[in-house]
């Protein structure tokens, strides 16, 4: 089979875990009286990257093939969802103990944030090994990962799963079949270690020194704090369309009755935006297309507060919209300024250290405030059979959009990278 089109599937099935449950799972919390946890939980992403992609990184650049340890990390997380999954089903009627929910979602979580960095090592490395150019046939074979996520989405959303465990059912079921296929992609080298070669080599701890690098250092902060706007709209987005259901004017309307159809809008972008990453690096450079992305969030997050589901739809879609370049502007080109500014031994290393910037400290930090704000201008109400959280949420927005634009500006008047390598892709 062609290697772009084996990469494409393994995109595929990587988001597709994914996008099972991120952006409804917030409302299901929301309907078993979790609503004001919704935070913590996406919240744990952020935690367990702290760490677990800096560990997994450094075990597959140093004695396990990046490849095999995608693999067995699906495996685990997979049997983590599915268990989950059994647990809430089963406890339905009779009530679900909290802790254990949050244990075993945790548990599932922290062997999949890995796997974000290990699917772009091992096409990045495949891709090499086989003599292209990663930013010319990466971004095509990383659509196949937006699209696996849309229709993850979908099928959740048409069988009727937003509002119930089956969403993690089928996410640990697609996370098993990304375990068994990552047995017929191209093998990732390793690299010895030496014994007489320090600790820091040992342990992949040499990706830290790129903070010796300004551009680098500034490159992780600002990293980190864009980081901070990534899990919001995933967790809060499905509650916050969704309780327009309790006003009459909107219950019926489209984006209410299919909200993850409606959300989906945002991965449709994402896909057309990743096309034009490759256009974008070489006409604008790395620093514009990543302040592009940070304006977006604004918008972003602005259109959420000022919009609505029947005459202001039209903000909603145009938030879908942004979305791609919001995300796809900043992670993907990120991970190429990464790949480009590291050497191939730490190249696992570096990109975990990415991960841990942006899904780690700045997820966390967001979610935990993002969760703040909520619960302080919104609260759980019954409806009918349903539950829903509602209250003052444009101001919840406006706050969100107003931090991502303070960030926007600081980027823009701050990071100026001057390494050639950093720039390599406009002289391409």
């Amino acid at each position: 089979m062609n290697l772009k089109i084996r990469l494409a599937i393994l995109t595929f099935l990587e988001f597709a875990v994914w996008g099972s449950y991120l952006t409804s799972m917030g409302r299901y919390l929301g309907e078993i009286g979790m609503g004001a946890d919704i935070g913590f939980f996406y919240s744990m992403q952020g935690v367990v990257s702290l760490f677990m992609p800096a560990i997994f990184g450094v075990i597959a650049d140093r004695w396990v093939q990046a490849q095999k340890m995608l693999g067995l990390c699906h495996l685990v997380a997979g049997g983590f969802m599915v268990a989950l999954a059994m647990y809430c089903s089963v406890n339905s009627e009779a009530g679900t103990n909290r802790y254990f929910i949050f244990t075993l979602y945790s548990l599932s979580v922290a062997f999949y944030m890995p796997t974000l960095a290990l699917s772009n090592s091992v096409s990045f490395n495949a891709l090499q090994q086989a003599g292209m150019d990663t930013v010319k046939n990466f971004p095509p074979i990383r659509i196949f990962g937006t699209i696996g996520f849309i229709l993850a989405m979908w099928f959740v959303d048409i069988m009727g799963y937003e509002a119930n465990e089956m969403q993690f059912m089928t996410s640990g079921i697609i996370g098993l079949l990304m375990f068994a296929y990552t047995f017929t992609v191209p093998n990732c080298p390793v690299n010895k270690v030496n014994e007489s070669r320090s600790m820091i080599d040992v342990f992949g701890l040499r990706a830290f020194a790129l903070f010796k690098r300004k551009e680098m250092a500034l490159f992780f902060v600002f990293s980190m704090l864009l980081g901070v706007s990534l899990q919001i709209t995933n967790g809060f987005a499905n509650p916050f369309i969704s309780s327009f259901e309790t006003i009459p004017e909107y219950a019926d309307t489209f984006g209410v009755q299919h909200t993850n159809i409606l959300i989906s809008l945002s991965q449709i972008s994402e896909t057309c935006c990743i096309l034009l990453i490759p256009f974008f690096m070489k006409r604008f450079g790395i620093k514009n297309v990543m302040l592009i992305a940070m304006f977006a969030w604004v918008l972003r997050f602005g259109l959420f507060g000022l919009g609505d589901p029947g005459d202001g739809v039209w903000m909603f879609v145009l938030s879908m919209i942004v979305y791609g370049m919001a995300f796809d502007f900043f992670n993907i080109s990120g991970a190429f300024f990464v790949d480009m500014n590291t050497e191939a031994r730490h190249r696992s290393s570096a990109q975990g250290l990415f991960q841990l910037m942006t899904n780690g400290i700045g997820a966390t930090l967001g979610t935990l405030a993002a969760q703040a704000v909520v619960n302080n201008y919104t609260h759980t109400e019954s409806f009918g059979d349903n539950s829903f959280i509602v209250g003052d949420w444009s101001i919840c927005w406006l706050i969100f959009a107003g931090y991502s634009l303070v960030v926007a500006i600081a980027f823009a008047l701050m990071f100026h990278p001057k390494s050639q390598k950093a720039e390599v892709v406009e002289e391409k």
